[in-house]
């Protein structure tokens, strides 16, 4: 998958999901993993992280 893909899923989830979004790539990639599936799990964690990104730092 592109890294403009990537971007274009994570806004999505972002949009339709706010912060969830994040949770759910994560749970998304875990899932995949436990399946076998790795390269899937390895776009599901670069989706979360795009995520992470767009979200900005945390702020205490």
């Amino acid at each position: 998958m592109s890294e403009m893909q990537i971007h274009t899923i994570a806004r999505q989830m972002m949009e339709k999901h706010g912060l969830t979004a994040i949770a759910q790539a994560a749970h998304n990639a875990q899932a995949c993993e436990s399946n076998g599936d790795i390269e899937e799990a390895r776009e599901w964690r670069h989706i979360e992280d795009a995520m992470k990104l767009m979200r900005g730092p945390h702020q205490s």
